[in-house]
């Protein structure tokens, strides 16, 4: 029996919990790319990008605060910081809209041409986030680092393996799931909301009834500045910042949104958790966590490991191919890539 309690705290600790905040991330960032698409009708390519601007926002500021000794004890001073990047990001994608995306809307673009536009607007972003906080990783994690530490877990339960939950991950899923409730009531009990699911369902229909279609985009592209923010800061907190893995993270993303069903909030939601769950769980090493489980004579020799941490975001891609030629509409039935 101790020995199964130690395997299970052991793949609670390197697969179950990262994979958990890892989801709740990824779930932040579909559910920006989904409002997106079912809004204004294209897929944003500059999405990773936004969340990069918004992230190098929230780390300069979060540098200036603990330079005037200005933190949250225990907490991350990263939250102080997060309004500073939110307006920032707002600021940005309302510009963008302004100067880019309304011009091909005015013009009723095929959704081809916004998307190959979002993909210069990805390389503008890119670069600008480049440029104000540099290429190399950057940490801006303070506070308390565990809430559960190795040590304290092992002296409470006896048991070989401990158990370390650290204190971003308590925080990446609490904010989650507030932010994502704080959304879903926008969209189901608010005047505002409802005219976004309106535009959404039927454009044509919605201009007749009255609804003013730029104060719908600008709702939009503030809502998907929160989450990109939210989202990229939460995964820079967790893991470290790198404008270029912000990039990466696009592919992760998008599979999330077309998995759960692309345009279907609650699927992208599951979709991230889908995701971050597989990946998490094919590039683990199991020798450690088959170990406790077999007889001694019988402890595999390798990692036994299916993919290497190298190659983890080859399985969204996997995943992502596989729905679209089974699923195209995604587990909540979105719309048809």
């Amino acid at each position: 029996m101790e020995n199964l309690l130690n395997a299970l705290v052991l793949l609670s600790n390197f697969v179950l919990i990262p994979a958990i905040a890892y989801g709740a991330q990824l779930a932040l960032g579909a559910l920006g790319v989904t409002l997106i698409y079912a809004v204004l009708r294209f897929s944003n390519f500059a999405h990773g990008d936004t969340m990069a601007f918004g992230t190098a926002i929230v780390i300069l500021f979060t540098w200036w605060l603990q330079g005037q000794g200005i933190g949250l004890g225990p907490l991350p001073t990263a939250l102080l910081a997060l309004p500073v990047g939110i307006l920032a990001a707002i600021l940005l994608l309302l510009v963008t809209d302004r100067w880019v995306y309304r011009f091909y809307r005015a013009r009723r673009s095929p959704p081809v041409v916004l998307v190959m536009a979002s993909v210069g607007v990805m390389f503008i972003y890119n670069a600008i986030t480049r440029f104000i906080i540099g290429t190399g990783d950057q940490r801006f994690e303070d506070g308390a680092r565990f809430a559960l530490k190795v040590g304290d877990f092992k002296a409470l339960t006896g048991l070989d393996q401990g158990l370390a939950i650290r204190t971003s991950q308590i925080i990446t899923i609490v904010v989650m799931v507030v932010v994502v409730s704080a959304v879903f009531w926008f969209l189901q009990r608010t005047r505002t909301g409802k005219a976004m699911r309106a535009y959404s369902d039927n454009e044509d229909l919605a201009l007749l009834s009255g609804i003013n279609p730029d104060r719908v985009v600008m709702i939009t592209w503030i809502l998907v500045a929160i989450l990109a923010t939210i989202a990229g800061t939460l995964y820079g907190l967790d893991k470290s910042f790198r404008p270029f893995t912000y990039f990466q993270l696009l592919l992760p993303i998008f599979a999330a949104a077309i998995v759960g069903g692309i345009g279907q909030p609650f699927g992208a939601i599951a979709g991230g958790f889908v995701i971050a769950i597989s990946e998490v769980v094919v590039t683990y090493a199991y020798k450690g966590f088959l170990t406790y489980l077999v007889p001694e004579s019988w402890a595999p020799a390798g990692l036994v490991q299916m993919l290497g941490t190298d190659y983890k975001f080859a399985v969204s891609f996997i995943i992502l191919v596989i729905v679209l030629l089974v699923r195209p509409t995604g587990i909540f039935r979105g719309r048809v890539i």
